[in-house]
């Protein structure tokens, strides 16, 4: 009896494991299907970026596919920050393991915040998409 106690909760740790890695597993392909239309993209586990031309969609991957997907065009926006913990900082900055957002400002005074787990990342796109 004790070692059935002791053995189901491994047992169970188990099948959690199996089920979150089949599930992560399952984000990825959705995304790289869903990355086949753009020029550049990224996949995070807090959002997925893609940009073809001047258009950029952005949302949330899940096990079921992307969703809340959002666009807005590289034209409409005023100001690109990079933020971390609600504060603009600069690409130096920032660690590999540190959390940042790229927030658009668009010329209406809204603003669009993308999630990233990476700050590198985060100022590399900074850095790709202030170019446009």
């Amino acid at each position: 009896m004790e070692r059935g106690l002791f053995w189901l909760p491994l047992l169970i740790l188990f099948f959690w494991l199996a089920w979150s890695g089949k599930n992560e597993y399952q984000k990825l392909e959705n995304y790289k299907v869903w990355a086949e239309n753009f020029d550049k993209s990224k996949y995070d586990i807090y959002s997925v970026l893609g940009k073809k031309g001047n258009i950029i969609t952005w949302g949330k991957p899940t096990a079921k596919g992307i969703i809340n997907e959002s666009q807005f065009c590289l034209d409409d926006i005023q100001e690109i920050n990079l933020l971390s913990k609600d504060k603009v900082v600069s690409e130096a900055d920032l660690s590999e393991k540190q959390e940042a957002n790229l927030q658009f400002i668009t010329k209406e005074n809204n603003s669009i915040i993308i999630p990233f787990t990476q700050g590198t990342l985060a100022g590399k796109w900074y850095q790709y998409l202030k170019r446009f």
